[in-house]
C-alpha cells in the first residue's frame, strides 16, 4: 500500500481514538451532570458529585479540542462541510458548553436555594443536550446528510435543523446519553458513599439495559438502511477530490464490511460486553472495574460505527455521488506526515497526565469536608 493510503489509515484510526476519548472522558463529566438532581437530593449531595468530577472536568475538555483540531487539519473539507451545514447544531452546543463551567464557578457562590436550582438545571440541560447531539450525529452519518458540491468544491447544504432529528438520529442520541449517563452513574459511585452509592448503583443498571437494548436496535435497523458504496473512484492513497467517483445507494450496503471480514463482528461484541461487564459489576458493587467496562462499551459503539461506515465519513443524501470518503477529503502526505509525528508525542502524554491526575486525586469525596470548605464547588 502507498504510504499516503496508510497516513490516511492511520489518520482515520486515530479520529476514533479522539472520539472514544472524548466519549469516554467528556461523556462521563455529562453524565454526571444529566444526574446530578437524581443522585443528590439535598444541596450538599449535589456538591459531592460536582466536586467529585471537580478535579478533572476542565482537563478532560482537552479531547473536545483534540477532536476538532484533528477533523481541522487532517480532514479539513469534512470540517468545512461539516461546520458550515451542522451550524446551527454547532452554535447549540456551543451554548450548551458554554453554561456549563459558569455552573461550576457560580453555582455555589451564592447561598440561595434558588439561585443553587437554575443551575443544577443548567448542569442537567448541559450534560444531556451534548451528549444527544453526540450519537445523534452518528445517526444522521448512516442516513446521510443532504450537501453536495459545485465545480468548485463550493459546499452548500440543503437540509433544516429539523431534518436532523430523525427518528434514527434521535435513537442514536439517547444511546450516547444512556453510555454518558451509566459511566457518569459508575463515576458517582467511585467518589460517593451511602445514599448516594446506592442510588448511582440503581442507575448504572438502568442506563445499562437501556444501552444494549438500543445498541441492538440500532444494528437491526442499520441492516433495513440503504447503505452507500464506491461504484468507482482513483483508489486509495491517490489525490482526488469528491468530484471524482461514482457511488450508489444499496441495501445492506452497511454490513458490507463485516460480511467481507467476519472477525469485524467482534467489533459490536465489544460494546455488548462492555455494557454487560459494566451492569454486572456494578451489581457486585465493583464500580471501578464497571468504569473499564463502560469505557470499553464506548469503544465497541464507536468502533461499530467506523467499521460499518469505512471508508465513508460524511456520506452525501442529496448527491451520493460527491460524498466524502477517507480518501478524498484527507489533508496532503505531508501535512498528514507531521501531524502524526506530533500526535506520537503529545497524545501519550495527555494520557500520562490523565492517568496521573486521576492517581493522585482518587478516593471517596466527603461530604462533611466539602460543607466544612468554603472554596469547594
Amino acid at each position: 500500500m502507498e504510504i499516503y493510503a496508510i497516513l490516511q489509515v492511520i489518520w482515520w484510526l486515530l479520529l476514533g481514538v479522539l472520539l472514544i476519548g472524548l466519549a469516554v472522558m467528556v461523556g462521563m463529566d455529562m453524565g454526571v451532570g444529566a444526574i446530578l438532581r437524581y443522585v443528590g437530593r439535598t444541596d450538599l449531595e449535589r456538591r459531592v458529585a460536582l466536586n467529585i468530577i471537580g478535579p478533572h472536568w476542565d482537563g478532560n475538555q482537552v479531547w473536545f479540542i483534540l477532536g476538532g483540531g484533528a477533523i481541522f487539519a487532517a480532514f479539513p473539507l469534512i470540517y468545512a462541510t461539516a461546520f458550515s451545514g451542522f451550524y446551527v447544531v454547532m452554535l447549540l452546543l456551543l451554548w450548551t458548553m458554554i453554561m456549563r463551567p459558569l455552573g461550576f464557578e457560580y453555582r455555589s457562590k451564592i447561598a440561595n436555594p434558588a439561585w443553587r436550582n437554575v443551575w443544577d438545571w443548567v448542569f442537567l440541560v448541559s450534560g444531556a443536550v451534548p451528549m444527544i447531539v453526540f450519537g445523534a450525529a452518528f445517526g444522521n452519518l448512516f442516513h446521510g446528510v443532504p450537501f453536495h458540491f459545485e465545480w468548485n468544491l463550493t459546499s452548500f447544504y440543503t437540509g433544516s435543523f429539523l431534518g436532523l432529528l430523525n427518528p434514527f438520529a434521535i435513537m442514536t442520541g439517547v444511546l450516547a446519553l444512556a453510555l454518558a449517563v451509566m459511566m457518569g452513574a459508575l463515576t458517582v459511585m467511585n467518589g460517593a458513599e451511602g445514599a448516594m452509592y446506592q442510588r448511582a448503583r440503581g442507575l448504572v443498571q438502568f442506563a445499562a439495559i437501556a444501552a444494549i437494548v438500543l445498541f441492538a436496535t440500532g444494528g437491526a435497523w442499520v441492516h433495513m438502511l440503504p447503505g452507500y458504496h464506491i461504484v468507482s473512484g482513483p483508489g486509495a492513497g491517490v489525490p482526488q477530490t469528491p468530484l471524482q467517483q461514482v457511488v450508489a445507494m444499496v441495501p445492506g450496503a452497511w454490513q458490507a464490511n463485516f460480511a467481507a471480514r467476519p472477525l469485524l463482528w467482534l467489533v459490536p461484541l465489544l460494546g455488548f460486553a462492555g455494557m454487560l461487564g459494566a451492569l454486572l459489576a456494578a451489581r457486585a458493587r465493583r464500580s471501578h472495574l464497571g468504569w473499564w467496562l463502560g469505557a470499553l462499551a464506548w469503544i465497541g459503539v464507536i468502533g461499530t460505527a467506523g467499521v460499518s461506515l469505512f471508508p465513508f465519513m460524511l456520506p452525501s443524501s442529496s448527491n451520493p455521488s460527491v460524498s466524502l470518503t477517507l480518501w478524498n477529503s484527507s489533508s496532503s502526505q505531508l501535512t498528514l506526515l507531521w501531524m502524526l509525528g506530533f500526535a506520537l508525542v503529545f497524545v501519550p502524554l495527555i494520557l500520562w497526565y490523565t492517568s496521573w491526575a486521576f492517581w493522585v486525586m482518587r478516593g471517596k469525596v466527603s461530604a462533611e469536608k466539602i460543607a466544612e470548605n468554603e472554596h469547594a464547588y
